[in-house]
């Protein structure tokens, strides 16, 4: 079974501490526990989960749905948000992980691309340097949801034309947002190489906004 490869860049920054990132963490269970009612997507989906502040972390590399174990999420008590250190770190594992197809063998389908935060990068010039990397690996789809009234859309529309806007970071706002990012990779089943035009998103539930 080819692999859909789905990675989660989330913001782990003191801002996010508290209610925010509790949120976040039932909405990835809610995430994974979704994804697991779905026979195809059990079989095929591998999630990876990185964070940013001041550091950046890989607390889950590529994972098999079926093998995948949460791991604990933690917030520093403040500090930066390091958005393009994250994304340094993100194209390394995807030239390290991602399988491209060939005359012998069939490759990953297009990776899916998440990212989470209630701010903006604070490396603003490594940030807008990896964005053009980002950009040229091969990303079925880039999703960034700005959370609360303090994220930033429009640095997050520098990387991609897909940007969420969550008015609130609570429990139920990021159950409802998780439960769309399901939706949305179950649909995400294309290949490396496939065409450039992206399959239609889900309508988001009302707590959701997608920008034009």
């Amino acid at each position: 079974m080819r692999r859909l490869p789905v990675y989660i860049l989330l913001d782990t920054s003191g801002s996010m501490r508290g209610e925010p990132i509790e949120a976040v963490k039932n909405g990835l269970e809610v995430l994974v526990r979704t994804l697991r009612q779905d026979p195809f997507t059990l079989e095929s989906v591998h999630l990876s989960l990185h964070t940013f502040d001041r550091e950046v972390k890989i607390l889950l590399p590529l994972t098999a749905l079926e093998d995948l174990q949460l791991p604990d999420v933690t917030t520093p008590d403040s500090g930066p948000t390091h958005l393009g250190a994250a994304l340094e770190l993100l194209c390394a594992q995807y030239d390290k992980e991602i399988i491209k197809g060939t005359a012998t063998q069939k490759g990953d389908w297009m990776p899916l691309l998440f990212i989470i935060t209630d701010g903006s990068p604070s490396d603003l010039q490594l940030y807008r340097q990896m964005v053009e990397q980002v950009k040229k690996r091969r990303f079925a789809s880039i999703v960034a949801c700005a959370a609360g009234p303090k994220g930033k859309d429009e640095y997050l529309k520098e990387l991609t034309s897909t940007v969420i806007h969550l008015d609130t970071a609570d429990s139920n706002t990021f159950q409802q947002y998780f439960k769309w990012v399901s939706a949305t990779v179950s649909s995400g089943n294309r290949s490396l190489g496939a065409s450039d035009s992206l399959p239609p998103l889900p309508p988001p539930p009302p707590e959701v906004h997608l920008l034009i």
